[in-house]
């Protein structure tokens, strides 16, 4: 008699069931990686170039295209670089079309990011953020 092996326990890690999971992922982790090390170049790795970013912080709508955008990051990490936080929470996917949730805990202000993914010629790229900070 022979035994069947156990089956792999799933991967706990993933937020969806689509085989496209782990490419939507990497346009998000070149995010999450352009805000740990302030480099810009990672911000246009993860961005399509048409991209906005736009937020209601403070008072009216703020919305930047990349360029302006990435003239934010300067390639120095934060002083509290250590202490931030960043997870991606959610990922659904449809086609060629994805949508995102990252959350990241920069000091005393918890940003919630809020993505829109379309899989390109050169594979995955946010199309879109929108952003809501919150203080605390």
């Amino acid at each position: 008699m022979t035994q069947n092996a156990p089956a792999a326990a799933p991967d706990a890690s993933r937020l969806t069931d689509s085989p496209e999971e782990q490419a939507v992922r990497v346009p998000l982790e070149h995010y999450m990686q352009g805000h740990a090390t302030n480099n810009p170049e990672f911000m246009r790795k993860a961005f399509m170039p048409t991209a906005h970013i736009e937020s209601v912080r403070e008072g009216p709508l703020t919305s930047w295209d990349v360029d302006t955008y990435c003239k934010r990051f300067n390639g120095t990490p934060a002083d509290d670089e250590a202490t931030r936080r960043r997870t991606i929470d959610a990922i659904d996917i449809g086609g060629t079309a994805a949508s995102a949730k990252i959350t990241l805990v920069h000091g005393n202000i918890t940003f919630i990011d809020y993505f829109v993914l379309l899989k390109t010629e050169d594979g995955w790229k946010i199309a879109n953020k929108a952003v809501h900070a919150q203080p605390h």
